[in-house]
């Protein structure tokens, strides 16, 4: 529930009340009339600061006073203090009871709320309140509704009969929440309500003998709303979750879900709040999956963490389930997924002014048979800075200690410590900038053979123990130049801003070292990253440090932008190359001197119409290696994007050297999709995407969506059809089908609606990826 939906009841009545009240008891009468407000929303930054104690002013047409006895004001009353203002026919305060009373169109207008009302009458000894046919109406957010009788008890209770509460704009009857009584203790977060229902064109559809609710910033325990769903795979889903408000820092939402095609599951969430961060445990249970009769009780769980507490910092996350095919039947919300294994880490780390550590342990859970993955227990991480030594150079001593193991007999086991002390020189300019590094790799390798089998090919050959020394030598230079030319009827400016790199790693032998896969990574962390623009200019090729890539090469590119009289980048484009002074042929058989081209640009043609694409070719054989475009197009509620990518099959082959591709696709990979979005007819919205392997002509996914958004309500109806699985080319693909029906009251909250849904969650969905600097 919104903020404004859980404190209209204390809204109206502490400000609609208390605020005339005080008036009359301090009121003085004057001789000129104040400004007439508006009923206009009043933001927090033009309101009086304290409005309590501001200057009232009272001015009517009329006014009698009897000693000892009563004042009468009369026509035309108005009361202001501060942003408060209060108008009525009539006004009367009798001493020495001090009560006061406002008849004939009462008006109450704080710039929050408006409140109109027939009869006011208010005790300023007790301040018992009491208004008769009230309306009220925010004027910062949506909300109204009205009142037979409200009634303040001094300032610990109140009580509203009749009351109803709506987002509706006036006169729009869609839907309301009333009840026949709604009471609040002062110092209460809550409001209980007696007999409410919930009506749609003043029928009532839902009731309930009784209710309680937040009307300010709180939590409380007790159901939330349900939710019904149904898809192909799970049959009709009702899901009932339970908040459990057990501490100020502890909670929990615990929902049971039933699954006409599976039996019922149990998810729980406990999030918690501790000197040390904050964290949730997330479990989800089957006890018996009617869909997989010969597997035993299915489970997930997560643990995650983070806190930071001084210069300590800790992160965790922990997550595991009963089988490897959890994923691939059950929708679920547990943990990471990274290459077919769920992540299950935790560290702890120290922030010094010129240093840091960091303490880590990481293992995976293989959801795929024949995987296996190296855990971390643990690695320490230790680096030095001294920045600006002797005012010229900088010096950096990063130091790393993992410790490897596998229970994989093909796997030795093995402990890693890495140096690398590194000594920079960098000269910056506004318009140009260099550096100068030298570093010295420093690794030694402890590998130990206790678990492996003793004919395991993959280690016959390696020592126990290796060490291993590379020298790097980094020389890095850019310049920004800048230029202003007319065209198209318009100023432009054009920069410049071509970069070179020389870069030196010495070659040294390194077969001793478990499993380099023939110079494209592996060993115990190590996978070769993905070539671009950037990476060019990147030191070594891997990830990690069991296999440093000999380097004796010139990489050179620019980079070049396009900016309007407005200093809008219009358009963008960046190309660069690799030379290989001198590169071994041991690496590949067809070596080149050059690599492939690396280019990528960006286009905004009058913020309507965008255009990106990137794409790495092989000059050397005239071969596309990988690429993807996107275009996309956007004018007020409409929007569409369609995108393209491919990869070449022996580019996929030499990055994921360990996977059999062939199973997968016959000709690398080549995807195109679509994605749109645009409103119909009045509230009517249309959405949908489109999503297709082009190699093996096989849709990925479909889904497409009606939208109807009134100004209080919104109902939708989607379908979505998404590929689950399809172990190799030759089979079949696999799908699941969903229709989801879902209705919401707008202004009450995400969770406050009626949802019939199939949450797939595998829908690719829209994403930005423009960067240009607009």
């Amino acid at each position: 529930m919104s903020p404004t939906a859980r404190s209209f009841l204390a809204t109206m009545i502490s400000l609609a009340l208390y605020g005339p009240a005080l008036a009359f008891a301090n009121a003085d009468s004057a001789d000129t009339p104040c400004p007439d407000s508006e009923a206009r929303c009043i933001p927090p930054s033009e309101q009086t600061q304290d409005v309590n104690n501001a200057p009232i002013r009272v001015v009517a047409d009329r006014a009698e006073a009897q000693s000892n006895e009563k004042a009468i004001y009369s026509g035309n009353v108005e009361v202001t203090q501060g942003h408060r203002k209060m108008t009525a026919d009539t006004a009367t305060l009798r001493d020495p009871e001090r009560i006061v009373t406002a008849q004939g169109d009462v008006v109450f207008n704080d710039g929050q709320m408006m409140v109109t009302s027939d009869y006011l009458q208010a005790n300023l000894d007790t301040e018992d309140t009491t208004l008769n046919n009230a309306q009220y109406k925010m004027l910062c957010t949506p909300g109204r509704g009205e009142a037979k009788r409200v009634f303040k008890n001094g300032t610990t209770f109140y009580e509203m009969e009749d009351g109803t509460f709506t987002t509706c704009p006036d006169e729009d009857k869609s839907w309301r929440f009333s009840a026949s009584k709604i009471e609040k203790e002062e110092d209460s977060l809550f409001a209980d309500l007696y007999h409410p229902k919930f009506e749609v064109m003043n029928v009532p559809v839902f009731y309930l003998p009784y209710l309680r609710v937040p009307v300010e910033d709180g939590r409380l325990t007790g159901f939330l709303y349900p939710s019904v769903s149904w898809s192909d795979r799970d049959g009709v889903e009702l899901e009932t979750p339970f908040y459990w408000n057990i501490h100020p820092q502890l909670d929990a939402t615990i929902t049971p879900k039933y699954m006409s095609e599976r039996g019922v599951q149990l998810n729980t969430n406990i999030r918690y709040l501790a000197p040390f961060g904050s964290g949730s445990l997330y479990s989800e249970y089957l006890p018996d999956d009617q869909l997989n009769p010969e597997l035993d009780e299915r489970w997930g769980f997560n643990w995650k963490h983070s806190g930071v507490q001084g210069h300590w910092r800790y992160e965790a996350d922990y997550s595991k389930v009963s089988d490897i095919a959890y994923f691939q039947n059950i929708d679920s919300d547990v943990g990471k997924r990274e290459d077919n294994t769920l992540l299950q880490t935790g560290e702890i780390s120290y922030r010094g002014l010129d240093w840091n550590s960091t303490v880590r342990v990481r293992d995976f859970q293989a959801l795929t048979e024949n995987t296996s993955v190296y855990r971390l227990m643990p690695q320490v991480d230790l680096n030095y800075y001294a920045p600006q030594t002797l005012g010229w150079a900088d010096i950096s001593l990063p130091a790393q200690l993992s410790v490897f193991a596998s229970d994989d007999p093909n796997k030795p086991e093995a402990t890693r410590t890495h140096l690398a002390p590194t000594l920079s020189i960098p000269f910056t300019r506004p318009w140009f900038s260099a550096t100068a590094e030298a570093s010295m790799l420093y690794t030694h390798y402890d590998q130990r053979f206790d678990n492996a089998s003793p004919d395991a090919e993959s280690t016959a050959k390696l020592s126990k123990s290796v060490e291993r020394k590379i020298p790097t030598l980094r020389l890095h230079s850019g310049l920004v130049l800048e230029r202003n030319f007319w065209a198209m009827g318009s100023n432009f400016s054009q920069t410049l801003e071509p970069q070179v790199q020389y870069l030196y790693i010495k070659d040294v032998n390194q077969s001793d070292i478990y499993n380099p896969v023939n110079y494209n990574g592996g060993g115990y962390d190590t996978a070769r990253l993905q070539t671009d623009y950037y990476g060019l200019f990147r030191g070594n090729q891997f990830s990690s440090i069991d296999f440093i890539n000999p380097a004796n090469q010139l990489t050179y590119g620019a980079t070049t932008r396009f900016y309007d009289s407005g200093y809008k980048e219009r358009f963008n484009l960046s190309f660069g190359q690799i030379y290989y002074f001198d590169r071994s042929s041991d690496e590949d058989v067809d070596a080149f001197d050059y690599s492939a081209w690396a280019l990528e640009g960006e286009a905004n043609f009058n913020d309507n119409f965008f255009v990106r694409g990137s794409m790495q070719y092989d000059s050397n054989l005239s071969e596309l290696q990988f690429g993807n475009a996107i275009a996309e197009y956007r004018q007020d509620g409409f929007y569409a994007q369609t995108s393209y990518r491919y990869v070449a099959q022996e580019y996929i082959v030499s990055t994921l050297p360990n996977r059999d591709i062939s199973k997968l696709t016959d000709d690398g990979l080549s995807q195109a999709g679509v994605v749109t979005g645009f409103p119909l007819w009045n509230g009517l919205s249309f959405k949908g995407q489109y999503w297709r392997d082009l190699t093996q002509d096989v849709m990925l996914e479909n889904q497409f969506s009606l939208t109807y958004r009134s100004d209080c309500w919104v109902i939708g109806l989607s379908y979505n059809e998404y590929l689950l699985s399809r172990s190799n080319i030759n089979s079949d693909p696999e799908y699941d089908n969903n229709v989801t029906l879902s209705f919401s009251l707008l202004g009450l909250g995400a969770q406050s609606g009626f949802n019939f849904s199939t949450d797939s969650g595998n829908a690719l969905g829209y994403r930005d990826p423009f960067a240009l600097k607009n």
